[in-house]
């Protein structure tokens, strides 16, 4: 018979008394503390233990459980409203920030994504001050800039009672990792449990992994045939041209390693070699080779057209290497033939043969099929629904070219029915691994190994919670399949061994991993000698980091909708601020000049922020750069400022506003360009003229002096075009091009 937890903020009879979930959570009340353990063992109950402790500790406070995505927030949300005794809510960016603010006042218990609460705590909305516990769910997110670090620093700043609890099933393999999440959430204290523990495994059910190798077809042997010749000429012009060392089939992480080596060699010249270009384009093929190989072995044969069919609407000269390929071009015909003939990879035949037999064997069974790419999923699923299989597909929110995405509401709406409803099948991308509460799955089958063990173990995890659990891998034999197989299952040897490494108990100290309080208290932003500045902040540069380095060097932030530039500084400062790689990307598309123009004509004091190590480190030629750079300093009149990155970017900023506003205490409150001013008719004939393609700012003064007017302009023959100076063949063709063909929808 069970036995239930009985506590002041428990709900009767809804948490069974587990002795190991009792211990762990016991022992996280004194430090802060990770608990490593498999997804059925349930860490949502040690967090609701832990949560309902602190509660009768600390009656008027508040907990904060933040989970890496808005289903598992929801998930989180109702189990805590089920286990707890205290007013729940969850916020998310579905909710508008007043409407956070009022429900993070009105509640006790807060589940939420990360990348609100940062940007309501930068925002200024509320603060972490009262909160007594904060839960990292899936902590292995908290490294580099993911919003838990910043979350993590924020609270042992400002709470007055400081209280971590870090979950997840799958810290990572490295053991810098390791140490590098237990950094940064100041953990001291880590739990582990496994399936293995004599304490656990009267509740876990084993889970049986089965591989199934196949071939491939002899019609996809012939098109990769193919294809490995083309890959084969591309890596051998790369030894030629002293590149690489050996023509064997390189990875992927060598083949970017060499492309960063390449452009830094262009960074570092003033006048680069033509090989260092050459070698980018191969570099860039090959890249595209490889991953062209990997869907036609592991994937199916639509989705390989799909990603051929966008490689071929690309107009870079790669990709226009590609297309002169003779190979290359009867490798893609072949595909196509295959697809309109029914003939496609043996894994998809497989899969459906597999969902029958266990169907045959129960009716009632739940099965989750996973796939990297969502229009693989979208072949399998036509695939079943043709053959009468009840199945549902489960992707992310992100839409795509005639694949619109899942809102949250319909992600909801698809566990619903996936749960409750009679259907058999749900085939998801990576949005299910983790923590999508589907409590009754008996089958997980992948299409395709992956190379990481978190995602590995995740996926896992998605069955034996009820029952005895089994996976399926599909593998295609003598393909990158089997390399990512052995590269997850090392990885997670390597995991456990680390963790276990220098400890032979299930509880360990890591005080040489935490770091010093000081170093996140000691800044103080209200001395004398360091005023907080107020930086208005364009809603587009939310997504940046440079709002959380203002916030950490005690800046001011508002957040406006703003029509130039992205931080205002006064009413005559106003900066765009790019990073090396969009700096070059909107040299490319144009944007940069019109911003340009945008910021002089509506700025007295304009300023350019190009952040990034190295700005000659992009695809572009050096020369590109400093012409672009030139124009921007000499037409526009518009300085620039070149920083290393985001933190110096964020005291860059600051230095300025300090400078604008040391006397603000005298000024009015500053005005926000949220309109441009309107276009005078000179400026409005230079936007139509710059919009012809190959037209730059200095090109379309040339013309529009040439030529009087933009009638004159878009009349003219090809030969008067040519007469003005630095207006070529190609050029003129091209606007004669745009300006004459027939539009068409």
């Amino acid at each position: 018979m069970a036995r239930w937890i009985e506590h002041k903020y428990i709900k009767e009879n809804k948490i069974e008394a587990r002795l190991y979930q009792q211990k762990i959570a016991s022992d996280a009340l004194i430090d802060n503390t990770m608990v490593i353990a498999p997804t059925a063992i349930g860490k949502t109950v040690i967090a609701a233990l832990v949560s309902a402790e602190v509660l009768n500790h600390n009656p008027d406070s508040k907990i904060l459980f933040l989970a890496p995505s808005k289903p598992l927030t929801l998930q989180h949300e109702k189990s805590f409203n089920e286990f707890i005794k205290a007013k729940t809510t969850s916020l998310t960016g579905n909710n508008k920030p007043s409407e956070r603010r009022k429900l993070w006042h009105e509640n006790q218990i807060i589940c939420a994504t990360p990348q609100t609460i940062e940007s309501d705590i930068i925002s200024q909305e509320y603060d972490l001050s009262d909160v007594a516990l904060i839960i990292f769910d899936e902590c292995h997110h908290a490294v580099g800039s993911y919003s838990y670090v910043y979350l993590a620093q924020k609270y042992i700043q400002t709470a007055k009672n400081k209280q971590v609890l870090a979950l997840t099933a799958s810290p990572g393999w490295e053991e810098d990792k390791i140490k590098e999440v237990s950094r940064n959430l100041y953990i001291k204290n880590v739990e582990i449990k496994t399936e293995d523990d004599v304490d656990v495994a009267p509740y876990f059910n084993p889970i049986e992994v089965k591989w199934i190798k196949l071939k491939l077809t002899p019609e996809l042997e012939e098109i990769r045939t193919l294809f490995k010749e083309t890959l084969k000429i591309r890596l051998r012009n790369l030894k030629k041209i002293g590149v690489i060392d050996s023509v064997a089939k390189p990875s992927k992480k060598d083949i970017l390693m060499k492309q960063r080596m390449v452009q830094r060699k262009i960074a570092s010249n003033a006048n680069p070699p033509k090989e260092c270009f050459k070698a980018i384009s191969l570099l860039t093929e090959v890249i595209n080779i490889t991953h062209t190989l990997e869907l036609l072995e592991t994937q199916t044969i639509q989705t390989l057209n799909k990603y051929l069919n966008k490689l071929e609407k690309k107009k870079t000269k790669a990709a226009r290497s590609l297309k002169n390929d003779y190979k290359f071009n009867k490798a893609v015909l072949l595909a196509r033939r295959y697809e309109n003939e029914g003939i496609d990879h043996p894994k998809l035949e497989r899969i459906k043969t597999l969902i029958e037999d266990i169907l045959r064997e129960d009716p009632t069974n739940k099965i989750i099929v996973f796939s990297q790419f969502r229009d693989t999923t979208k072949t399998i699923y036509d695939n079943l629904k043709a053959d009468k299989i009840k199945a549902l597909r489960f992707y992310g929110q992100a839409s795509r070219e005639k694949d619109k995405g899942l809102s949250q509401k319909k992600q909801i709406e698809t566990i619903d029915k996936f749960k409750n409803e009679d259907y058999n099948v749900l085939i998801s991308t990576s949005v299910a691994e983790e923590g999508i509460d589907i409590p009754s799955v008996d089958y997980v089958i992948l299409y395709e190994p992956v190379p990481s063990e978190i995602r590995m173990i995740q996926r896992r995890g998605r069955t034996g919670r009820k029952s005895k659990g089994e996976m399926y891998i599909l593998m295609t034999k003598s393909t990158v399949d089997e390399a990512y197989f052995w590269s997850s299952q090392r990885k997670e040897k390597a995991m456990k061994q680390n963790i276990h490494k220098k400890y032979d108990t299930q509880k360990f100290t890591l005080d040489n991993y935490i770091a010093d309080d000081k170093d996140v208290t000691s800044y103080n932003p209200n001395t004398q000698d360091d005023i907080q500045t107020t930086v208005y902040v364009d809603y587009r540069e939310k997504n940046s980091n440079i709002m959380r380095e203002l916030d950490k060097i005690g800046c001011k932030i508002v957040v406006k909708t703003m029509a130039i530039g992205d931080y205002q500084l006064s009413d005559d400062v106003i900066i765009e601020r790019k990073t090396v790689d969009d700096f070059a990307k909107s040299i490319t598309d144009k944007r940069l000049y019109t911003q340009a123009k945008e910021l002089a004509s509506n700025c007295n004091k304009p300023l350019m922020i190009i952040e990034g190590g190295d700005i000659y480190n992009t695809f572009l030629h050096p020369n590109a750069i400093r012409g672009a750079m030139s124009s921007i300093a000499i037409d526009f009149k518009i300085p620039i400022i070149q920083t290393q990155n985001e933190t110096d970017t964020a005291m860059m900023i600051k230095t300025i506003a300090q400078r604008e506003q040391k006397d603000k205490e005298d000024k009015k409150p500053v005005s926000i360009r949220t309109q441009t001013k309107p276009l005078t008719l000179k400026e409005q004939q230079l936007f139509i003229t710059e919009s012809l393609p190959g037209i730059g700012p200095v090109s379309a003064k040339k013309l529009l002096t040439h030529f009087g007017c933009v009638k004159n302009l878009i009349n003219a023959t090809k030969n008067e075009l040519k007469e003005v100076e630095g207006i070529g063949n190609k050029t003129s063709e091209n606007i004669i091009d745009v300006t004459t063909r027939k539009y068409q929808e």
